[in-house]
């Protein structure tokens, strides 16, 4: 009997283990390289997604740019003129809504994805000088924390409040 059920209990394993795998073998973890909105214009969305942005950087080459879709890349690539392209969602996460919230309206959620693209330049590598730049820095804590300038935003906001 318990031979019995330990065999059922591996057939029920395998079984999920196969679906899973079948729901995530076509599965990307970072959004296409294309941002052709055209492909989905007439689709209708149902539920809601977080949205995700790519990141439209200037090579310094005679107004080429070259996309990005992740922040480290950009950071890597060491580009300072990114602009947020939104390439899908419909709906703000709670990390996204908290940070916009933080920001009091002086942040934008596209404006804190392009400032998070940056790096040594903007509010990370200047002094917070105005409520209105505290406000924005705020909410670049909380919009992209692990950018590797938050001590210095941190710093910042510490001494304009002081």
């Amino acid at each position: 009997m318990i031979t019995l059920r330990r065999a059922l209990a591996a057939i029920v394993v395998a079984t999920v283990a196969v679906g899973l795998v079948g729901c995530t073998t076509g599965a990307e973890s970072e959004p296409g390289d294309s941002l052709d909105t055209a492909a989905t214009s007439g689709v209708a969305a149902s539920g809601a997604a977080p949205i995700v942005f790519a990141f439209v950087c200037e090579t310094g080459v005679s107004g080429r740019t070259e996309t990005y879709t992740t922040y480290s890349a950009v950071w890597e690539d060491d580009r300072t003129d990114c602009r947020a392209r939104r390439i899908t969602g419909t709906t703000m996460s709670s990390q996204q809504r908290a940070a916009v919230d933080a920001g009091r309206g002086d942040a934008t959620l596209e404006g804190l994805a392009a400032t998070c693209a940056l790096r040594g330049s903007g509010p990370w590598a200047r002094a917070v000088d105005s409520a209105a730049e505290a406000n924005v820095a705020a909410a670049l804590l909380l919009y992209c924390p692990g950018h590797p300038e938050t001590g210095h935003l941190r710093d910042a906001i510490a001494a304009w409040r002081s």
